[in-house]
């Protein structure tokens, strides 16, 4: 397998990741497949990801596992080539992402909360384990073992991925308004707590680090796509490691803001050259039958 070259960030922040098969071909079936037909041809995922320097055998290796975990089912395109398109759970899903990937929204302290409060029998702690890290990845922060809290305008995202999961039986959502606060009664103190916002501080501060400013266009269709592509995926995770915390809950000087302004820079920047290119490359793709 041919690396893709990317920065690597420091282990103790843990949160962002370098960028592999797996992740470059989820990006780019977020990015495209719902505007190319509903699939993506073998041949054309192929081509992007060797413009980003993956080899064809790591991509077909990266296409396997994302079929063995459900969310790409094998079809033949409209050109009878041979290609993959999107399961019903992974358009729920993706459909979900955008709103956080593309649409972040900054909650403010009269918004409210939505607490999370689970028992899972310990026969199954299996689905409890489960359970904790679905909430992790949907951001939510750890008040008590039992007890997660994230910003109101999560609450019918988690819910739906509870349902997905069949996991929303051990949960019981409430509704909190103001702000909360802990034994100390200090609001930002209490979200110190609840939130690692100093690995989350980390993973800004790694992205705007791999991400400089003032980017300029790129003329160029295969060089475009391949730094929109880095771009999303190095971002993607930052918008549910920060759920949106309101701001005057922060810390000072905590870069998210900053961090956001430079992705939507970016993405104005290599957007649209990048999906001509991308679209072009799996419309090529089509005509190709091969396995």
């Amino acid at each position: 397998m041919t690396a893709v070259k990317t920065a690597t960030y420091p282990e103790s922040a843990g949160l962002i990741r370098p960028l592999t098969p797996r992740r470059l071909l989820l990006t780019i079936c977020g990015l495209y497949a719902r505007d190319a037909g509903g699939s993506l041809p073998v041949a054309g995922l192929v081509a992007l990801c060797g413009d980003a320097g993956v080899d064809e055998q790591a991509v077909r290796s990266a296409v396997s596992r994302l079929k063995r975990a459900g969310l790409l089912e094998p079809v033949r395109t409209a050109g009878g080539a041979a290609g993959y398109a999107l399961s019903g759970e992974a358009r729920e899903v993706l459909g979900e992402g955008d709103r956080r990937i593309f649409a972040p929204r900054r909650s403010a302290v009269a918004d409210g909360w939505v607490l999370a409060v689970f028992s899972v029998p310990e026969r199954e702690r299996r689905r409890r384990h489960e359970l904790r890290a679905l909430l992790g990845r949907l951001g939510f922060g750890t008040v008590a073992p039992g007890v997660w809290v994230a910003p109101a305008g999560l609450r019918e995202e988690a819910a739906a991925a509870l349902r997905r999961r069949g996991l929303d039986g051990y949960v019981e959502l409430f509704r909190a308004q103001g702000p909360l606060t802990g034994e100390g009664g200090d609001p930002a103190e209490a979200v110190g707590r609840w939130w690692d916002l100093a690995a989350v501080r980390a993973a800004y501060q790694a992205f705007l680090a791999e991400f400089p400013a003032a980017p300029g266009r790129v003329a160029d269709g295969a060089a475009a796509f391949v730094r929109y592509a880095r771009l999303v995926t190095a971002w993607r995770r930052l918008p549910y490691l920060d759920p949106g915390i309101p701001v005057e809950l922060l810390p000072a000087g905590f870069p998210a803001e900053h961090a956001a302004a430079r992705f939507r820079a970016l993405r104005q920047a290599w957007e649209a050259a990048a999906r001509t290119h991308a679209m072009a490359a799996l419309l090529q793709g089509r005509g190709d039958r091969g396995e």
